[in-house]
Parts: structure tokens; C-alpha cells; sequence
């Protein structure tokens, strides 16, 4: 965002107050990715003007469920058993456009199905490139040499080559169709590497792949926004994608388990059901960002000590960067002569205006690369209470912790609403009535079928007191383009629903 835009919202927004009647109120939020002058976190607006929000529930659903997705997943699909029941998605944008994707899909060649989340931030060209790519590197890197051979051959022979991969879309997600040939080079190029090799004769672990997955994506964006490219809208499209950043949350689940690779601050969250009907959330990420005090040791360790105080102050990478690591993003990677000498290599036709956000390097820049995308992988082995799986972008759990996410989804999939018994310790009058207000909104049939869509909205409407609030959901929903992403952020939720009794112990 430009300093003369952010002046112009800053303006705006220092005449407008929002106000509605839940006991809460909204107030300014830090921008998640790259730090933005005058997104000052925690300082309440002025009351000089009242902002009027006049929608409806009908509005305020038809918002919400806009891009609700759900789809069932075969039990078997003729070549082995699927640990994956369903799966659920929605996704809200703060910023125009939505930075944040979520891609999802089954592997044909090996066992397994994919999920992934991605929060972009500095545009949304990375997140976009990285959602189409990502799982079908995965993909690749688990199949089995003879069967990358095959791949191989029907290539050279000009025959039609079997998907690696089916793809859940939705109606709504859009592809960088013009630069879909050029991905499908760069992914031929990347399986006739692993021939090469000729290691992993049977296929990488989902461990090993997700690992090498994410760091080979990550050289070749990269790499392609370094060499000439066959036409200019490719290689402007490579520099966007280069110089934007996206964290990244990528979940594998077969029979045997789960396997989560993460590079950044989205989350992934399990959903498991206790004996006694309760439910508790296992986390199978870590966020990397400045409140991981060993991700902190991590980053500060691979520069001199004397970049101590600088290479993460503020809790952002060199003061900008929320996320400690992430795709793309090489104005934290490349030297500054490589980045001088990229941009002013771009021909005519590559739109530089477009390119003006990504000229500044950041302050303290003296030994790069600050980033990289290098995931931390995590296992879990399935068990029997493991009834779902949670993949979100920051800003879903900037709004709720995981445990909250996981009692709301284990709530509406249950329908049972466990209350937790009153305090022997005498309440006032007016808390009295908040426990009430909240036992009852608990024990209300949701209006969400959509269990990701249940979950933004609780994001979004939830009071101070813990209740949900309409009149809150309303006005979040409500605000201009331009004040949005000054009280939230893009919101991205996917529920993946387990096959439970595929877990069970089998009987004799």
C-alpha cells in the first residue's frame, strides 16, 4: 500500500467510529504481513462521526457464504481407502484483492490426500502461484521413479500424460491461466531432475517430499524471476510472484496419519474427541513468527551477533515482516545488487508501476538472506478420536485460539453443547446474565451448515464477553474497502473431516 493511500484512509477513518450494541468495539489491527505507516495496533477511533451499517441477516449470510465450498470424498476410489470423509472451506477478504488461497487434492499415483493454505502478503501474486503449484511438486516427489519414467516417455512421445493429481476447485478460485503451460515445463523439468538423481527408487516419504517440495518451489520463483522468459506477461508475472510473499500450511492424510509442513503463520489444528463427549485441540504446527522463541533463536543465529537488536525488532524480520518465513519474498533473500540489477534488466514491457512497492530494501539489509521457506515438518499418527482437521490463515487464529476453533467445530458437528458447570463463587447480577447470554448462544442450532463458514463467523462476530453478536458481525462486514484490512484480515478456514473408523483397532 502507498503512503499517499494510507494517508488517504488514515484521514477517513480519524472521522469514523463504529458502534453497535454487544458491548464491544472494534478497534485498529497491525497489518499482518509487511508493516504499513499508520496501522497502529490497539488505538481506538474517534468518535466524531458514526459510521450507519444497515445489514440484514439475509446480507449478512449471503456475505459470509459466498465461497463456501464442501465436498465428499469417496471412501474408496478404486485403488485404496481414503482416511478423509470430507472437507470444508470458505475463505473472506479484508484486502481487494483476496491475498490469502487454499487449494485441496487427492493424489492419484500415490496414496493420500492434499490440503493447503496460503496467507499472501505484499500482493497476492505469490500466494496465488504458490496454491497452484505447491501440491503437485509434493505429488511428484512421492511417485516412484518407474512411474516418473512413464510420465517421462508419454511426454517424449506427445501422448496424453495421466493427472497426478485430482483437484478440488472451486467456482470461484482463479489460476494464472496464461502462465499455466510455463508451470507445467517447470514441473516436467523438476520430475526429469529427480530421474536424474536417481535416488528414492520408490518414492520420497510424505516427510522427505513436503520438505523438498516447498524449498524446490521456492528456488525455481526464485530463479524464473531471474532469466528471460518467452513473452513479458510471463516475466512480469515472475517478478510479482518474487518479490510478493506468501506463508504456506500443507497437510498430507493417508491411512497411517498426518503429516503437516509448515513455512510461517498459518495453523494447523486437530480436532480430537475425549471419552467423556469433550473436546481438545492438538496442535500439529508451530507459528513462525517472534512469538516462537526458539523460531527467534533460529533466524537470529544465522546472522552475526552484532545484527542481534536488528534482524528481528518490533517482532517483524528487519522491522517489516511479521511471518520468519515464507515463500518468495527475495527483497529478504537476494543480495542488493541482484535485485538492482533484476529490476533494471526488466524490458519495456514489463509494467514497473505495478513493481514500485517491492524498490525498497529493508532497513539494517547486511548479510542476506534473512528467509526462507523451509518448512517444519510435523507427524501424527491416526487414532480413533481424531474426527477433523483444521487449516487456517492468520486471520482466522488472530480472532480465536485453537482450542475455541476446535470446541466450535466439534460442537456443530456433534450438536452437542457441553457446559462447563457454574462457579461455587457468588456472581453479580450482570455476570450472571453474560453466562446466561453465552450458554444460550451456545446451545442455539448454528446457522452455518458450513463448518468453515461457522468458524469465520465466530471470528468475526464474537463480543468481548464471548458471545456472538450480530450487530459486531454486521459492521465487520460492512466496512469499505478502504478500512477493512485496518480492523482485519483475509480469513481462510478449511475442515477437514477424518474416517474415523478406519482408525479403529480392527476386531479378530
Amino acid at each position: 500500500m502507498s503512503g499517499l493511500m494510507c494517508s488517504r484512509i488514515l484521514q477517513k477513518a480519524a472521522s469514523c467510529t463504529l458502534s453497535f450494541s454487544c458491548s464491544a468495539s472494534l478497534q485498529w489491527m497491525q497489518i499482518g504481513g509487511r508493516s504499513t505507516a499508520g496501522a497502529v495496533g490497539g488505538r481506538s477511533l474517534s468518535t466524531r462521526q458514526n459510521m450507519d451499517f444497515q445489514l440484514n441477516q439475509i446480507q449478512v449470510n449471503s456475505i459470509l457464504q459466498a465461497n463456501e465450498q464442501a465436498v465428499s470424498i469417496p471412501w474408496f476410489d478404486g485403488r485404496s481407502l481414503s482416511a478423509v470423509r470430507k472437507f470444508e472451506s470458505n475463505h473472506l477478504a479484508a484486502n481487494t484483492p483476496n491475498e490469502d488461497r487454499h487449494s485441496a487434492a487427492t493424489c492419484l499415483q500415490t496414496p493420500g490426500t492434499l490440503f493447503g493454505v496460503f496467507d499472501g502478503h505484499g500482493g497476492w501474486a505469490c500466494a496465488q502461484a504458490v496454491s497452484e503449484r505447491l501440491l503437485s511438486y509434493v505429488a511428484i516427489a512421492m511417485m516412484s521413479l518407474r512411474s516418473l519414467e512413464e510420465l517421462e516417455w508419454l511426454m517424449e512421445q506427445g501422448r496424453p500424460v495421466p493427472a497426478v493429481l485430482q483437484w478440488y476447485k472451486h467456482r470461484g478460485d482463479v489460476s494464472y491461466q496464461k502462465s499455466a503451460s510455463f508451470y507445467r515445463e517447470q514441473l516436467r523439468v523438476f520430475w526429469q531432475e529427480l530421474l536424474d538423481h536417481g535416488e528414492h527408487s520408490d518414492g520420497m516419504s510424505p516427510a522427505e517430499a513436503m520438505d523438498y517440495a516447498f524449498k524446490r518451489l521456492d528456488t525455481d520463483i526464485s530463479l524464473e524471476a531471474q532469466v528471460p522468459l518467452s513473452s513479458d506477461l510471463l516475466k512480469s508475472t515472475a517478478i510479482q510472484v518474487a518479490f510478493t510473499g506468501c506463508t504456506a500450511c500443507v497437510a498430507h492424510l493417508d491411512l497411517e496419519g498426518i503429516h503437516v509442513a509448515n513455512a510461517g503463520d498459518c495453523r494447523a489444528v486437530l480436532g480430537v474427541q475425549e471419552d467423556d463427549g469433550s473436546w481438545t485441540a492438538l496442535p500439529l504446527s508451530r507459528d513462525h513468527n517472534a512469538q516462537n522463541p526458539e523460531e527467534l533463536q533460529r533466524v537470529r543465529a544465522r546472522h552475526p551477533p552484532s545484527e542481534t537488536a536488528t534482524v528481528v525488532s518490533e517482532d517483524r524480520l528487519l522491522g517489516v515482516l511479521m511471518p520468519l518465513r515464507a515463500f518468495g519474498d527475495v527483497s529478504f533473500k537476494w543480495s542488493r545488487e541482484l535485485q538492482s540489477s533484476v529490476l533494471q534488466s526488466l524490458e519495456s514491457g514489463v509494467d514497473l508501476d505495478s513493481l514500485n512497492m517491492y524498490h525498497h530494501t529493508p532497513p539494517n539489509y547486511l548479510t542476506p538472506p534473512y528467509l526462507d521457506a523451509a518448512p517444519e515438518v510435523l507427524y501424527h499418527k491416526l487414532r480413533p478420536q481424531d474426527r477433523f482437521l483444521i487449516l487456517g490463515s492468520d486471520g482466522l487464529w488472530d480472532e480465536m485460539g485453537s482450542q475455541q476453533a476446535v470446541q466450535l467445530v466439534g460442537e456443530h458437528l456433534s450438536g452437542v453443547h457441553l457446559q462447563a458447570p457454574v462457579s461455587d463463587q457468588r456472581l453479580k447480577l450482570g455476570q450472571m446474565q453474560d453466562l446466561l447470554q453465552r450458554r444460550r448462544a451456545r446451545a442455539t442450532r448454528p446457522t452455518d451448515l458450513n463448518a468453515a463458514t461457522h468458524l469465520i463467523r465466530h471470528a468475526l462476530g464474537t463480543s468481548d464477553r464471548g458471545q456472538l453478536c450480530p450487530e459486531r458481525l454486521a459492521a465487520m462486514l460492512a466496512l469499505p474497502e478502504e478500512l477493512a484490512r485496518m480492523y482485519r484480515d483475509d480469513v481462510t478456514a478449511t475442515v477437514v473431516y477424518l474416517n474415523s473408523d478406519l482408525s479403529k483397532p480392527q476386531k479378530s
